[in-house]
């Protein structure tokens, strides 16, 4: 036994004595510490990147050094199962999506007085009589009620009311005013010809 075993533990004795064997362990060694490292590191980083607590960061970057170079893959397994999911550009982007689709559902699809939910093409709101949208005159397209003037046309809104009711109150003004004094003649002429028919006989 002690024959076959000699043999083997000098090829071994020479195989680790060899220096280029040394120097690639020493490196191998090198190389997985630097990785220890380099992980508690990403680790401190990647916390500080997903909570606000300042505590937390330094937390993750311990349990990686705790578990030392042999055994930190299992520490970087348990830190990737309990860290937080999102981090906190992810929860700030989210918040601020959410927010602007709530703000364009309740400017487009609800009224403004009784919070019904109306279409975007809708003129009146049918429950409460609120305008929703006005139709500019020059290009038929819908325009906000608030707008002073037409968004796509450039049309004054302001302007335009001011000329409508000088076109309609002209034919209103001629048919409205008749000359108080045109039936006193007539009626007057003829009695005075009665008159004179009653005298002249």
């Amino acid at each position: 036994m002690d024959a076959i075993l000699e043999p083997i533990g000098q090829f071994w004795e020479g195989f680790l004595s060899n220096p280029i064997v040394q120097l690639a362990s020493q490196l191998i060694v090198i190389y997985v510490v630097l990785l220890w490292l380099g992980t508690a590191y990403w680790a401190f980083r990647d916390m500080q990147a997903r909570t606000e607590n300042p505590i937390l960061p330094y937390f993750a970057a311990a349990l990686i050094i705790f578990f030392t170079p042999l055994l930190f893959l299992f520490a970087v397994v348990l830190y990737m199962i309990v860290r937080p999911r999102e981090t906190l550009a992810e929860v700030y982007e989210r918040s601020l999506a959410e927010e602007s689709l709530l703000a364009e559902v309740e400017k487009n699809e609800l009224c403004p007085v009784c919070r019904d939910r109306v279409d975007n093409d809708w003129l009146v709101c049918p429950n409460c009589r609120t305008r929703l949208h006005r139709v500019c005159p020059s290009c038929n397209r819908l325009a906000e009620p608030t707008w002073p003037l037409c968004a796509f046309c450039g049309t004054d809104f302001g302007r335009e009311s001011s000329r409508t009711p000088r076109r309609a109150k002209a034919p209103v003004a001629a048919v409205e005013a008749p000359d108080p004094n045109a039936a006193e003649p007539t009626d007057a002429t003829a009695e005075h010809r009665r008159l004179r028919r009653a005298t002249n006989s």
